[in-house]
């Protein structure tokens, strides 16, 4: 007898397609109880089951079509729009596409005929349900909404926006924005900032073009175009958040620092300003620094298990000084705090020194420089050293005078933490020497030097295999012999990345240890190249060998390889 899926119970249907063993689906039928879900909904709690599975096996059981993803990355948003977003969300349904016939819908349980019939009384048409999965829905739903949301309360903004106020020689008439809450550029600017801290975006530009201004939001390392408000409101936007960070209104010629303390419901953040002036206008970048508490750890930064183990090992030493290494925006900052919430404990006092303080760790003390007050790097941490301080993190060695400091810190019995902008390990070793200290000091106070820089990783949900060109395999430095061997991969792009194809970042690491031969080398004024050399042949793995690695493991693609190392 033919095996008839319409007529089984769906572990029946499970086992029939190999999805599953029988001993899983006994198993889960004792817990689904406590659970309180369904068979195959437990499955999946338990790891056994993935929710493609699960769809395909419904699909066979009831014959309704499951969506697939692609058909999901550009929705109308006229049709999304046809299910109110309460409705949609609490039942678990989305509007796809519509003919003339019918309105097609992605449901969860496409069986729930109560659903169906308050969904064509809601749409007043008739529809037609297809499957999807819980997770692929969650982020459709957010995605799409999301942008229904935004663009409404953009037209809402714009819409209600006439004129920009100037005077004789048209420069723009300062607007005081006190008791003005509900003007268009008010607006705007808080809906900016708001959909930027929903979206875990770490900065913010607000730049003019020539016909329109443009909003960009840095989310995983990468800016991506929000929204493009007509040019005629740019003025007021940067006026606004001139007034919000208590800047100089009426300077436009020149740049100016300013910060915003913000409290949302989601969370605290600090805001950093900077407003530069172009050919076009004045363009400004946020910084969004959060407040809440810190949540990252050593494990969850990237590092293989060796360097786990080597960095563990240098950052528990009594004194010497620990470097980190890289551009603005590589993790630099993150790596560090990690460390000190990883060895921090009751014995010991630790003391930061950071402009600004980017992480709040409680139990340790945050010192915050402040220039505008005298208050410098050198002067709080001279006031440091009267702290009785066992470690110190110093944000970063910007000149001759903290290097200095940071040195004199590790040759009196402490250790330090810090940052330098440096390429890569060996460069930052010929920085400080290039700072003005002196090469004996530099070897005998360094124990550890990791330049790291950040790569997207791709999103899991959409990961296809990949065949790179030939001029990708040169940039990475690589034969088509040797690239037969790996299995490359990228992300396609789908709704849970917002069709980008990376979800999340990690890091790479450069570590050179300062060994006795490394130590000699530097004291003897040996420059980067022989220093790269000798770390080399002690193990070193480079910034590029790093990231060459990740690759290989599927974690991040050719192109971001390419992007943040170089072939030595």
């Amino acid at each position: 007898m033919s095996f008839n899926p319409q007529f089984a119970r769906f572990g029946e249907i499970l086992v029939h397609k190999g999805f599953v063993s029988e001993e899983q689906v006994k198993e889960a039928l004792v817990k689904q109880k406590n659970l309180g879900l369904k068979i195959g909904e437990t499955l999946i709690k338990l790891g056994h089951l993935s929710e493609k599975q699960m769809l395909d096996a419904l699909h066979l059981q009831i014959g309704i079509a499951v969506i697939g993803e692609e058909e999901l990355l550009e929705l109308e948003t006229s049709v999304v729009k046809m299910i109110p977003e309460p409705f949609a969300v609490e039942n678990r349904v989305i509007a796809i596409k519509k003919t003339d016939d019918t309105v097609f819908v992605a449901m969860t349980d496409p069986e729930n005929i109560v659903i169906l019939d308050s969904l064509k009384k809601v749409i007043d048409f008739p529809v037609t349900p297809l499957l999807i999965g819980e997770s692929t829905l969650t982020d459709t739903l957010e995605r799409y909404y999301k942008t229904i949301r935004t663009s409404s309360q953009v037209e809402d903004a714009v819409g209600n926006f006439e004129f920009v106020a100037v005077d004789e020689d048209e420069n723009e008439i300062s607007i005081d924005s006190k008791g003005k809450e509900d003007a268009p550029v008010v607006k705007l600017i808080n809906l900016i900032i708001t959909e930027a801290i929903k979206s875990s975006c770490t900065d913010i530009h607000i730049e003019p073009l020539s016909k329109s201004s443009r909003v960009r939001f840095r989310i995983d390392g990468a800016l991506r175009e929000v929204m493009a408000p007509p040019i005629g409101m740019h003025p007021g936007l940067i006026s606004i958040v001139k007034v919000m960070s208590k800047l100089n209104i009426a300077e436009r010629r020149l740049p100016q620092d300013g910060h915003i303390s913000l409290k949302t419901a989601l969370k605290s953040v600090d805001v950093r300003v900077s407003i530069t002036p172009t050919v076009v206008g004045e363009k400004v970048v946020m910084r969004l620094l959060d407040k809440g508490e810190f949540g990252f750890t050593l494990t969850t930064l990237g590092f293989t298990a060796d360097n786990l183990v080597m960095f563990k090992k240098w950052i528990r030493r009594p004194y010497g000084i620990n470097i980190v290494s890289g551009p603005t925006g590589s993790g630099k900052s993150t790596t560090l705090h990690a460390a000190l919430k990883e060895i921090m404990d009751i014995e010991n006092n630790i003391v930061t020194v950071e402009d600004p303080v980017e992480y709040r760790l409680d139990g340790i003390c945050q010192i915050e420089a402040k220039e505008k007050i005298g208050l410098t790097f050198g002067k709080a941490l001279r006031s440091v050293l009267r702290q009785d301080p066992d470690i110190v993190l110093i944000g970063e060695i910007r000149d001759h005078e903290t290097a200095d400091i940071a040195i004199k810190f590790s040759l009196t019995g402490h250790l330090v933490f810090t940052t330098l902008h440096a390429n890569d390990a060996p460069s930052t070793v010929t920085r400080l020497i290039d700072i003005g200290i002196p090469p004996y000091l530099v070897a005998s106070s360094l124990n550890l030097v990791m330049a790291q820089r950040l790569v997207r990783r791709i999103c899991p949900n959409c990961k296809i295999d990949y065949k790179p060109t030939d001029l990708e395999l040169i940039d990475v430095g690589m034969t088509r012999e040797e690239a037969n061997k790996i299995n490359f991969k990228k992300g396609a792009g789908c709704v849970h990345c917002d069709n980008t194809g990376y979800s999340g970042r990690t890091g790479i690491f450069e570590m050179l240890e300062i060994t006795p031969k490394i130590r000699k080398l530097i004291f003897d004024g040996a420059n980067q190249d022989l220093i790269r050399d000798a770390a080399s042949e002690n193990g070193m793995l480079s910034l590029h060998d790093s990231a060459i690695i990740k690759m290989k493991d599927g974690l991040t693609s050719i192109k971001e390889v390419i992007k943040f190392t170089v072939v030595e």
